[in-house]
């Protein structure tokens, strides 16, 4: 029977520590994937657990001396000795780095209290035969199964409070469902799996020594461990051998990433240039309307001017008329003034003579 459920998921980036400058980030997905948080009931220890497809790219177990930084609004990376290595998560929001910076913190707590109470337990125990062997579990590192693959699912932050506690994890280790990654990270990772599982076999040689009812259970444990560990010695050789092709992939990776990078950024100046130009055609339909609406008075004020001027000319017709009659008027008086003085001479000269002749007579 499975013993991890998942408590917890979201969807970031995924990126570790370059382990040679120890200073540049790599990805370690093309894409966002599901980060979830495990709780192993029986061990009780938590997890952080992401795949991309079948490769387990996060496989951190939380400890009280690790701290989770936020090193801005969306990115928070925190540092995992086992594994020798920095991951970091790229968020969509400030929002899912919050809660899963919180939910760190709650599984960090967990494993403090749990820790302390181990400690308890092992002053109060008085010898180690009063360990039970049902007790004794793999160091090796928990399969992550169909169980983990469902909740790699589509959705961008999810809160698994439905999933039944019966939804545990119930596969073997095999390296067909957890494939290692090609890196020197995972090599040391692989390395420290390797030294707690000598320590666990010390253990177990100790408490084969003591307890002869479960001697024939202890030994196949002991040998499965030690299977384990020949398979695992071999995956470090393959491992070692692809190193040269590993750093290639990942100068590749750095290339690409660096690529991303500019493309974004020339995508955000074409996005505000985009945005201007909208500015700029919202302002060219105002000002046309403006136009427009010039046009308009324009052309009711010219067809008012040309009513105007036939106005104007139709009284300058007048006008014209008016002093052309007045003209001829005025000649008219004037040769009208004239035959009056040519009469006012000619009554004049009848008066003179008819003087002259009162006087002779």
């Amino acid at each position: 029977m499975g013993r991890e459920q998942p408590i917890y998921s979201t969807r970031a980036h995924v990126f570790q520590i370059d382990p040679n400058t120890k200073k540049n980030w790599m990805p370690t997905s093309k894409h966002a994937v599901t980060v979830s948080y495990f709780y192993d009931s029986t061990r009780n220890v938590y997890r952080i657990i992401s795949l991309d497809g079948s490769k387990a790219i996060i496989n951190s177990t939380i400890t009280p001396n690790m701290s989770f930084t936020k090193t801005s609004q969306k990115f928070g990376q925190w540092a995992d000795s086992r594994a020798n290595t920095v991951y970091g998560l790229g968020f969509s929001s400030e929002h899912h780095l919050a809660k899963f910076a919180d939910k760190f913190a709650e599984c960090k707590e967990a494993a403090r209290l749990a820790k302390e109470k181990s400690l308890e337990k092992m002053e109060l125990a008085s010898s180690p035969s009063q360990e039970s062997p049902a007790d004794i579990h793999s160091p090796l590192t928990p399969p992550v199964t169909s169980d983990l693959c469902r909740v790699n699912g589509t959705g961008d932050d999810v809160t698994l409070s439905d999933v039944s506690p019966n939804s545990e994890l119930q596969s073997d280790l095999s390296p067909t469902t957890q494939s290692l990654g090609h890196s020197p990270t995972t090599n040391k990772h692989w390395e420290a799996e390797l030294a707690a599982l000598k320590s666990n076999n010390a253990k177990l040689t100790a408490a084969l020594l003591e307890s002869t009812a479960n001697v024939k259970q202890w030994k196949q444990q002991l040998a499965a461990y030690q299977e384990e560990a020949e398979r695992l010695h071999k995956r470090v050789s393959e491992l070692e051998s692809q190193s040269n092709q590993a750093n290639a992939i990942k100068l590749q990776k750095t290339e690409l990433n660096q690529t991303i990078e500019e493309l974004e950024a020339m995508l955000k100046a074409k996005e505000e240039e985009m945005e201007r130009l909208r500015e700029e055609i919202e302002d060219a339909k105002q000002l046309q309307s403006q136009k427009e609406t010039l046009e308009r008075k324009l052309e009711a004020t010219g067809a008012r001017s040309r009513e105007l001027e036939e106005q104007l000319a139709s009284v300058e017709h007048r006008l014209e008329s008016s002093l052309e009659a007045q003209e001829n008027f005025r000649k008219g008086l004037k040769a009208m003034l004239e035959i009056l003085d040519g009469k006012i001479f000619e009554l004049t000269e009848l008066r003179d003579n008819l003087a002259k002749l009162i006087e002779e007579s």
